[in-house]
């Protein structure tokens, strides 16, 4: 470093920014100290003169001598911010031995107002002291008087008190020795003088009891105001002492205050001498402060002129290294991107991909074309919307066709045995179909032909048929019954009576048996509803089936039960258990 030269940053406060920014500028003392900083330092600083010239290794630019430098600028408002600091202090001393000479005068103002009006309650105070102490006198007198009088009271009643004791104790004493004496035994006469005298001596007793009393009372009293008047007294003594020590010192203070009167008026004209040369004092330095405040304003708004542009340059600055920044940064995540997506790294990229180069035309007989930015942006934008369109490359593209291309064969090959498998089905219900209706419609006409045979046996006289609501569709089609008793002109089973009904759908039931026989039948008290004649009807009914077929009844008819080949009966014996009982009819009548 040159002698006298100083870093810019070690002379001015600023945040850090601007600190690093002026940490490479020089403050030298003119053009010859830069040149010797340039020849002595091979950095490249940048160097400031205090004429205000600005030199760099490559430019050069020169002051003006007749304007001061930022340097001086800011010198000279150092400078007048300490004189401005020092008469703002100066000024406020001032002010302040201005302010305390002001609040001297007034106090002494009022301590002078005071200590008249305490000198003019003092003297009231003395004259009604006085006039209290000889009143206290007067009482002091009448009291002591008083004091007298109740002592002389005091001695003749203890006299009295005194004198009553003796008498007191002389007839306690005469008491004892009459108690001791026993009872004398005396004649009727004198006893009621005896009695008569101890009477009296008893009043004179109580009378001298209750005067010794009374005695004692009043002594009691008086001696409690002779207390109370003794303390009232040393009260009065005290008071009258402290009066005239009150009284002694109001008076020094009465003569002190005199006094303070007559010193006074020189004091407070001191003080307003003093006073008004505070004020031009303070009205001289008022001027100078605000001289200097409006030079220093002046250099301020130069300062904030030269401080905006400092920080307008380096905004710019810093805008300029982010801008670079960003490039660099987009720059990085070019290449980051081209060797991640397409495997080119940058030199390749520099040499295949550079704007010198020619770019091929899109058609296939075109000529390459140069490098046009705007054109091939639209072009890139052109191709990422196709790209888009396409979606990410599916590295197992080919796995998972193969995958659905066999799910697809195997799905297809199941629709085919599916579709085979539902022909094969419907043809088969069309067969069952059809031979369900065979088989329904004999077994409808045998049936249909056995009713008419069952029913006039069942019922005499009169006439039955079965039919079909819908013959063309055998399927669904459902049974009617049409039954006429013998002299009814009834046709529906609704309006036939319960015996009736049950016997009809028995000649429904036997009619279907009869169509197609089965080897056992199993009825549950088909004839509980049924009369004698109509059980008797059905019970022949019964013995034509029996021939081909087994029949199992229950029943609780005891004409049934004399047809039957076997009995069997269920009953509960006396420890609660159900038993079984069976017997056969049918080998006993034969035997």
């Amino acid at each position: 470093m040159v002698p006298g030269s100083k870093v810019a940053s070690e002379v001015v406060s600023a945040p850090d920014g601007i600190l690093k920014l002026l940490s490479q500028v020089v403050i030298v003392e003119d053009l010859s100290a830069a040149k010797s900083f340039f020849k002595a330092q091979k950095t490249d600083s940048q160097v400031i003169t205090k004429q205000g010239d600005v030199l760099t290794r490559a430019v050069l630019r020169g002051g003006s001598s007749s304007k001061p430098s930022k340097l001086e600028l800011v010198a000279e408002r150092d400078a007048a911010e300490k004189d401005l600091s020092r008469l703002s202090s100066r000024i406020e001393t001032l002010a302040a031995e201005l302010a305390q000479a002001k609040s001297n005068e007034l106090a002494a103002k009022n301590s002078a107002k005071a200590s008249l009006a305490e000198l003019n309650e003092q003297d009231a105070k003395l004259a009604s002291q006085a006039e209290q102490l000889g009143r206290v006198r007067v009482q002091v007198e009448a009291l002591q008087s008083e004091l007298d009088r109740l002592g002389i009271v005091a001695e003749s009643n203890e006299a009295a008190i005194r004198e009553a004791e003796g008498e007191l104790e002389a007839a306690k004493s005469r008491l004892r020795e009459f108690e001791s004496l026993g009872r004398p035994e005396q004649a009727l006469s004198d006893r009621d003088r005896l009695v008569e005298a101890l009477e009296l001596e008893r009043s004179k007793e109580l009378e001298i009891r209750v005067e010794l009393g009374a005695g004692e009372e009043r002594l009691r009293v008086e001696t409690e105001k002779s207390e109370s008047l003794k303390f009232q007294l040393d009260s009065s003594r005290s008071a009258i002492e402290g009066a005239i020590s009150a009284a002694k010192a109001r008076t020094q203070q009465l003569n002190a205050a005199r006094a303070v009167l007559k010193v006074l008026p020189n004091l407070i004209e001191a003080v307003t001498h003093g006073s008004n040369d505070a004020k031009r004092g303070y009205n001289q330095l008022e001027n100078e402060r605000t001289d200097q405040f409006q030079e220093l304003t002046k250099v301020r708004g130069e300062i904030a002129d030269i401080q905006q542009k400092l920080s307008d340059l380096t905004q710019s600055v810093h805008d300029i290294e982010l801008q670079n920044h960003e490039k660099r940064l987009n720059l990085a995540n070019l290449v980051t991107r081209a060797q991640e997506e397409l495997g080119l790294d940058e030199a390749t990229l520099l040499a295949e991909y550079n704007p010198e180069n020619l770019i091929p035309s899109n058609e296939e007989d075109g000529e390459p074309e140069v490098f046009d930015r705007a054109k091939q942006f639209q072009r890139l934008k052109e191709s990422e919307k196709l790209l888009e369109k396409l979606g990410r490359v599916n590295p197992l593209a080919l796995e998972e066709f193969s995958a659905l291309e066999q799910r697809h064969k195997f799905l297809t090959d199941q629709l085919q045995d599916l579709t085979d498998t539902r022909k094969d089905l419907i043809k088969i219900i069309q067969d069952l179909d059809e031979k369900m209706q065979t088989i329904f419609s004999d077994a409808f006409q045998d049936t249909k032909k056995a009713f008419e045979k069952v029913f006039p046996v069942l019922f005499p006289g009169g006439t039955g048929s079965i039919f079909l609501t819908d013959p063309d569709n055998l399927l669904t089609s459902g049974l009617e019954v049409n039954v006429k008793p013998a002299g009814k002109k009834i046709e529906r089973l609704s309006l036939l009576s319960g015996g009736e009904r049950s016997l009809a759908a028995v000649a429904l039931m036997v009619s279907i048996f009869k169509a197609r026989p089965s080897p056992f039948y199993i009825m549950d008290e088909v004839e509980a509803a049924l009369d004698d004649a109509n059980l008797g009807r059905l019970l022949s009914i019964f013995e034509d089936l029996r021939t081909n077929s087994q029949l199992i009844i229950i029943t609780h008819q005891k004409r049934t039960m004399e047809i039957a080949d076997a009995l069997y009966g269920v009953s509960m014996k006396s420890d609660g258990i159900s038993a079984v009982v069976g017997q056969r009819l049918r080998e006993k009548a034969d035997a």
